[in-house]
């Protein structure tokens, strides 16, 4: 554990340890048994890490579900309805080379360590970065896509009502795309002239009238990736598909929450939890400099973030 005046690593592995040297796409929830759970990016399946404080004593679990013919599990994320817990993520089919072949799954289980059990696909491929949330006007699944038709083609942020955990009502919409060349996840990447950006890790939550939607812009590898939000206004039981969703400050200022710094890069994909009156965002990042790690070996982190009205702001340090 690295401890800084703010910023904390949340987990790090020691010489024996069979843990992933990384934990990209870290989603962290408090469950029912007052303990926290961080699910995150993991082949053949989601890695588990545990603890009961949330800054300190973090145990890695291993795989937490069982998906017969699956690998590549991206950017789990667990919500717990009635008792039961889900599980939203995308993976490959195990005889799949494709990337494009990631396909939104559901998954449950009994208690918030698993073991999850697959239940049936959501979305045909390619989709992926599920976000369930259990709001006054129902629950709704944000998720991402790509948009081939567009004036800047990429992978967009969609949010679509969910009848039940287990099935979509099937009248998405787009919520947030691309709009500015720091968005650009690879230039030429399927045709000469044509950039490909990227929208994608949603993350939902409001307090008050103000609804909050954030995102990560980008390829990880890129120098401008970064994590940044949306607003909207709007009563707490509304129907967020309906909601006039801006980015902050504007759709042509790039403006991250957070991005590359002096010590850490590649931060992006975040959740946020809410404890003893604190709001926190934990998100990956890579040291820079530390030769002992490979380029993709994105650690969790975790920092306070503060809410004035429309403003994010987060602090990093060392």
């Amino acid at each position: 554990i690295q401890e800084g005046r703010q910023t904390m690593k949340l987990y790090k592995r020691k010489p024996d340890d069979r843990a992933p040297l990384g934990q990209p796409d870290p989603y962290m929830i408090k469950a029912g048994d007052g303990r926290y759970y961080i699910y995150a990016t993991g082949n053949p399946g989601p890695q588990l890490f545990c603890s009961d404080s949330l800054l300190d004593g973090w145990e890695y679990k291993g795989c937490c579900l069982e998906a017969p013919g699956q690998k590549n599990c991206w950017a789990p994320c667990v919500i717990e309805i009635d008792g039961k817990y889900y599980m939203y993520y995308s993976s490959m089919d195990e005889d799949s080379d494709d990337v494009h072949g990631q396909t939104m799954r559901v998954a449950v289980a009994d208690c918030p360590g698993g073991p999850f059990r697959f239940v049936k696909n959501l979305l045909p491929p390619f989709s992926i970065d599920p976000h369930m949330v259990v709001t006054p006007s129902g629950m709704y699944l944000f998720y991402c896509v790509n948009e081939y038709e567009a004036q800047r083609v990429g992978t967009v942020v969609m949010c679509d009502k969910m009848t039940d955990p287990f099935t979509m009502e099937g009248k998405p919409v787009c919520v947030i795309r691309p709009t500015l060349d720091e968005e650009i996840y690879q230039r030429d990447r399927f045709k000469k002239g044509e950039h490909w950006h990227t929208i994608e890790g949603a993350f939902y939550f409001s307090k008050g009238n103000t609804h909050y939607l954030m995102y990560s812009g980008a390829c990880h590898q890129n120098p401008t990736y970064f994590i940044g939000y949306s607003v909207a206004h709007g009563d707490p039981d509304a129907d967020l598909r309906t909601l006039d969703w801006k980015k902050f400050p504007d759709d042509t200022t790039y403006a991250p929450l957070l991005s590359k710094n002096d010590f850490v890069e590649g931060m992006g994909h975040n959740s946020v939890i809410f404890d003893n009156g604190t709001c926190y965002i934990v998100y990956h990042g890579r040291d820079i400099g530390d030769i002992n790690l490979p380029e993709d070996a994105r650690s969790a982190r975790i920092d306070e973030m503060k809410i004035d009205g429309d403003v994010l702001s987060v602090e990093v340090t060392r």
